[in-house]
C-alpha cells in the first residue's frame, strides 16, 4: 500500500445559480492576458447543453480519455505513441476556436470619440483575435438559462437513447441546472501520459496536475487527450495551459479562489488519502458502471490506524493527517456516498466530484396524488422527477440510474426528516432506516450540506515550512508570460509551486 493525498472538490449542484461569479474571478486571477482570452480555467455550464467547447464530451469525435484494448488492457483513446508521434503536426482531433468561441471587443472609443451628428454611435464587436469586425454566434455558455437550449441544447452528446424523447424543450415541460466545471487533477490523467515532452505532471504531495512551461513545446496532445477539454493553448506563447486548482493557495491553506468566491457556497474542499497501487487497476475495470465502486476502493479511511502508519512511512505529516481526517470530501464521497463523480467511463478517475441536483420532490408526490407523509409515495416520485434519472446517470455513473435514485432517496429522506424536525412534528425514522441514515447521521449531513461554516467547507493544510528551501530555491518568476504584452503580467503573483520530486521542474 503506497499512501498518498489528493486535494479534492465537491460541488453541491442543488446550491449552483449560476451567477458565474466563479468564472469570472478566476479569469480574473489566471487567464486575463494575451493569448488565452477564449479560455476559461473554470466555466460554468446549462444541462442540457452542448458544453464549452461545443459537445466536449463527445469522445468518439475527440478522443478524450482512456478506452480498454481488446485484451483488456488500459490504452488511451487518441492512441498509442507511434500514433501520437505521427501526429505531432497535423493533429486532427483538436476543437477549433469556433467550437469554443471567438473572444470579442468592443469599438468604446467609437462611443466617446464619435463627432456629433443625427446618428447615435455603436461599439461594434470586433475579434479580439483578428481585430476585425465580427458577430456574435457563439459563447461559453449559449444555453444559460434556456436562452439558446430549444435550438442548440438537443446536440447535448448525453441525450442518448430512448429515454431522451423525456427531455422536450417546451414551455414547462423542460429543465435545466447548471454545472460547474473545471480540471478534475484526475488520479490517472490522460493528460498527463499523453504529454511527448513530459510538461505535463502530477505532484505527488497534493496531487495537482500542472503544466512546466520550460518543457512544454506546444504539440497539442494533452488537449486531446482531456475528456473533459480543460486543457487550452495560449496563441501567443504556443504552450499548454490549464486550472492550476489555485495552488499558492492550496500551498498557504487557503481555498481556491472559485471556491472563495462562491456565492452559493455549493464547493467543498479537502483532502482524501488514496493507495497509489491500485489505481491502474481501478481504472481498468471492465465494466463501466463499476467505475464508481473501483475508485472509491482506492480511498483510504484516515481514521484507520494502518493506514495512517503507512501514510506516515509515505512521508505524510501529522497536520495531513489530521486534515483528511476532517476532510468534507471523504465524507460525502465516502461516508455518505452522496457525491459523484463526472463521466466515470472516461477512466481517469476524476477528482471534482458532484452532489447530484434534486428537483422538488412533494411537487411529485402531490402531482402523482400521493401522500407527501408516506415513505413510499416519496421514494417513488423520485423515478418521475423534471430532471431525468437516465439523464443524470449518463453524467455522473455511466449510465446506472439505480446509483442516481438512490443518491436522491438519501437527499430526500434527509430534507423529509429535516422538515418535520423543523416544524416540530414527531420524527419518522423509518425513511431514514430505508436509505442507511440515522437521526445523528441526517443532522451531520444537513449541517454539511446546508449551513456549513467556512472552516467545515474548506479543510485545507498549508505547506510545511521544512518545504521553504524547495520553494525559494525555485527562481521567484512567473512561468507564464505572454511575450505580446508590453509590460507581461505576472499570473502566478511570483509564488513558485515546490519542486517536483523527479527532476526539479517548475509549474
Amino acid at each position: 500500500m503506497r499512501v498518498l493525498a489528493q486535494v479534492a472538490m465537491v460541488m453541491n449542484l442543488d446550491k449552483c445559480i449560476g451567477c458565474h461569479t466563479c468564472s469570472v474571478t478566476c479569469k480574473q486571477t489566471w487567464s486575463n492576458r494575451t493569448g488565452v482570452e477564449y479560455a476559461w480555467f473554470n466555466n460554468v455550464e446549462t444541462k442540457p447543453g452542448v458544453g464549452y467547447p461545443r459537445r466536449y464530451e463527445d469522445q468518439q469525435r475527440w478522443k478524450g480519455g482512456w478506452m480498454l484494448d481488446k485484451r483488456g488492457r488500459l490504452v488511451l483513446r487518441s492512441g498509442g505513441r507511434v500514433k501520437r508521434l505521427l501526429s505531432l503536426f497535423a493533429n486532427p482531433d483538436l476543437p477549433s476556436i469556433e467550437d469554443y468561441y471567438e473572444p470579442v471587443t468592443y469599438d468604446y472609443d467609437n462611443l466617446v470619440g464619435a463627432p456629433a451628428g443625427p446618428d447615435i454611435p455603436v461599439a461594434r464587436p470586433r475579434s479580439v483575435l483578428t481585430g476585425r469586425p465580427t458577430a456574435i454566434t457563439w459563447g461559453a455558455n449559449w444555453e444559460d438559462g434556456l436562452g439558446g437550449a430549444p435550438e442548440h441544447a438537443g446536440g447535448d452528446p448525453n441525450l442518448s437513447g430512448e429515454w431522451a424523447r423525456k427531455v422536450k424543450f417546451e414551455f414547462e415541460q423542460t429543465f435545466l441546472f447548471h454545472l460547474p466545471r473545471l480540471c478534475e487533477h484526475c488520479l490517472n490523467p490522460a493528460c498527463v501520459s499523453a504529454c511527448p515532452s513530459g510538461a505535463m505532471y502530477k505532484r505527488t504531495e497534493d496531487g495537482i496536475v500542472l503544466v512546466d512551461q520550460d518543457r512544454c513545446r506546444g504539440w497539442r496532445m494533452c488537449v486531446t487527450a482531456c475528456p473533459y477539454k480543460k486543457v487550452y493553448v495560449n496563441h501567443a506563447t504556443g504552450k499548454a495551459e490549464k486550472c492550476t486548482f489555485c495552488f499558492p493557495r492550496i500551498e498557504a491553506g487557503q481555498p481556491t479562489v472559485c471556491s472563495e468566491t462562491c456565492v452559493g457556497r455549493l464547493r467543498y474542499l479537502g483532502l482524501l488519502l488514496y493507495d497509489a497501487d491500485r489505481v491502474g487497476e481501478a481504472a481498468a475495470t471492465a465494466d463501466e458502471q463499476d467505475l464508481l465502486d473501483a475508485q472509491r476502493g482506492v480511498f483510504l479511511d484516515p481514521n484507520d490506524p494502518e493506514v495512517a502508519a503507512a501514510a506516515r512511512e509515505s512521508g505524510i505529516p501529522e497536520d495531513w493527517l489530521a486534515a483528511a481526517r476532517r476532510s468534507p470530501v471523504y465524507d460525502l464521497v465516502c461516508r455518505y456516498k452522496v457525491a459523484l463523480p463526472l463521466h466515470p467511463e472516461y477512466r481517469t478517475l476524476p477528482m471534482v466530484w458532484y452532489v447530484p441536483p434534486l428537483s422538488p420532490v412533494l411537487d411529485a408526490v402531490t402531482g402523482a396524488g400521493g401522500d407527501q407523509n408516506d415513505p413510499d409515495h416519496v421514494f417513488a416520485a423520485v423515478t418521475r422527477l423534471r430532471i431525468p434519472l437516465e439523464y443524470l446517470a449518463e453524467l455522473f455513473t455511466a449510465g446506472d440510474t439505480d446509483v442516481v435514485a438512490g443518491v436522491l432517496m438519501k437527499l430526500t429522506a434527509l430534507r423529509s426528516h429535516m422538515r418535520s424536525s423543523t416544524l416540530g412534528e414527531e420524527a419518522d425514522e423509518s425513511a431514514l432506516a430505508a436509505v442507511g441514515l440515522t437521526a445523528g447521521e441526517a443532522e451531520d449531513l444537513h449541517r454539511l450540506l446546508a449551513v456549513a461554516k467556512y472552516a467545515d467547507r474548506y479543510v485545507v493544510p498549508a505547506a510545511h515550512k521544512e518545504d521553504a528551501a524547495a520553494l525559494s530555491a525555485i527562481e521567484n518568476r512567473c512561468p507564464v508570460e505572454t511575450t505580446g504584452d508590453p509590460q507581461p503580467r505576472k499570473v502566478m503573483l511570483g509564488i513558485p509551486t515546490l519542486r517536483r520530486a523527479s527532476d526539479g521542474g517548475r509549474a
